[in-house]
């Protein structure tokens, strides 16, 4: 399997980049496109990374956020076929902690390729999306700050919009996250994947004792981490230094997984 940053927070290579995430996926089977970043920056840099977006067969959003989804506009124009997984909350009014809408769109809801997915979405063999709203968590994550708005109020964001990718092939689970907002250790112990790629939504986090206990904890699975985005890259080195196997991607990078 490989996998393409198109964008992400930081280039390592002389890419442009900007807060957000976008991954060019190809499996056995199928060439994926998971989230689209903030604004078309993921599609010119897929053009320079050689990717061709409109071979595309699958996209899938990972939540409703625009740093993730601001960019789909630019990708239905740019392929007529392939079908956008999202959440059936990805719509919800999601503001930040001031009350600013930070949410998707509206007028991408006109269009007809969007398939909203419920607790489990089975795309193909060995291509299925979890939400996972109604499993336990064994950590407590703050919404940190992030809000929905419900009934003309602001409440926590339970983050009923977000889902996950979990590839199985070739004997190995690996699981895409975009933010991992209910919490990276509640996703460990749900799905125990081989590989986990995606963020970790640490960034506001300070570097002391709480993030070590969370990188130790991470660390006891038997795992590959490459993380990104919403982790903050002084809490990657930070944590770096208790866990084994745990690696950055930013945008213009390649993995073979």
């Amino acid at each position: 399997m490989k996998i393409t940053v198109l964008t992400e927070n930081t280039s390592a290579c002389g890419l442009p980049f900007e807060h957000g995430l976008s991954l060019y996926i190809e499996t056995n089977g199928h060439k994926l496109l998971f989230d689209t970043g903030q604004t078309a920056l993921f599609a010119e840099n897929a053009e320079q990374l050689g990717v061709d977006l409109a071979a595309v067969d699958i996209c899938v959003l990972s939540h409703g956020h625009y740093d993730h989804g601001g960019g789909l506009k630019r990708f239905i124009g740019l392929n007529d076929h392939a079908p956008i997984y999202l959440s059936r909350h990805a719509f919800c009014s999601c503001c930040n902690a001031k009350g600013k809408y930070i949410g998707l769109d509206p007028e991408l809801k006109k269009s007809d390729r969007l398939i909203y997915t419920e607790d489990i979405c089975e795309l193909n063999d060995g291509l299925t999306l979890y939400s996972c709203n109604d499993r336990e968590k064994y950590l407590d994550m703050s919404s940190a700050g992030l809000t929905v708005m419900k009934d003309g109020v602001f409440i926590p964001d339970d983050f009923r919009h977000e889902q996950y990718l979990l590839i199985e092939e070739g004997g190995r689970r690996i699981l895409i996250s975009g933010c991992s907002h209910k919490g990276v250790v509640n996703i460990m112990e749900w799905f125990r994947p081989d590989v986990l790629i995606g963020g970790f939504h640490f960034m506001k986090l300070p570097t002391d004792v709480v993030l070590q206990s969370y990188a130790e904890r991470l660390d006891g699975y038997d795992c590959d981490y490459y993380t990104c985005h919403c982790t903050g890259t002084e809490q990657y080195e930070y944590m770096k230094r208790y866990m084994k196997s745990l690696h950055y991607i930013s945008a213009g990078d390649r993995l073979n997984i």
